[in-house]
């Protein structure tokens, strides 16, 4: 982790998301004064489960890996963090702690604002407070629809489920597969990466898929689609 000041020559120096284009001028100076921006190398932790959160990231460049700790090596994926979203919200409301960890599956450059500024913005100005409450619902639904397939889904399903989600990132990342390695494949699935390895190589076979090191080429889409209904 590095922090990028003014003078660097990767410095942003402006805020350009477009929940930001909402702020008045008063209120962009707030959330100005309040950042520090940070370059994440990959492999580099953002946020820590159950660390003291004082702080809100904004991913302004790169993708994140964003998952539940459980015990022993045990972990839950939950997500990819791609840019223009915020990382540690929650904590701003609620929580005082992060109820995630997330990593930087590439170099990443985030801003970290001050809880504080978020809070204050959020309460007088309702633009932004609606476009935060909106993209925070839309995560919410994701991370349901995906524990659903966890609870309720065969392995097959829920595997299929997986390879569709990142097939659907890999149009704008296209090296998303080679990012992650079996086992955090297997962890957004909650199966063994034994049992991830094995059924990847069944979908091979089929043709449904093709395997190349480690990237991952979905052939047929539609018949992946029937296994996730299939369940």
């Amino acid at each position: 982790m590095q922090q990028i000041t003014e003078t660097d020559q990767n410095f942003i120096c402006d805020i350009q998301a477009p929940c930001f284009q909402m702020l008045t001028e008063e209120e962009v100076m707030l959330v100005r004064s309040s950042r520090t921006q940070l370059l994440f190398r990959k492999g580099d932790t953002l946020t820590k489960q159950g660390a003291f959160a004082s702080y809100v990231l904004f991913i302004i460049k790169g993708i994140a890996r964003q998952y539940l700790e459980g015990e022993g090596n045990k972990s839950y994926n939950l997500r990819i963090i791609r840019p223009g979203e915020f990382v540690g919200l929650s904590s701003a409301f609620s929580s005082p702690t992060y109820n995630y960890s997330s990593l930087a599956l590439t170099d990443c450059q985030a801003f970290l604002v001050e809880k504080s500024a978020i809070e204050k913005v959020a309460k007088q100005n309702g633009a932004f407070s609606f476009s935060i409450i909106k993209r925070y619902c839309e995560q919410n639904n994701n991370v349901f629809e995906s524990l659903s397939s966890v609870l309720y889904k065969q392995m097959n399903g829920r595997l299929a489920d997986v390879l569709l989600y990142l097939e659907s990132i890999k149009a704008e990342y296209p090296e998303i597969f080679q990012l992650l390695s079996r086992k955090e494949i297997a962890d957004f699935a909650g199966i063994s990466t034994e049992s991830a390895v094995k059924l990847l190589k069944t979908l091979e076979k089929e043709n449904i898929i093709g395997l190349k090191e480690k990237d991952i080429i979905i052939n047929q889409p539609e018949k992946l689609e029937m296994i996730s209904r299939n369940g």
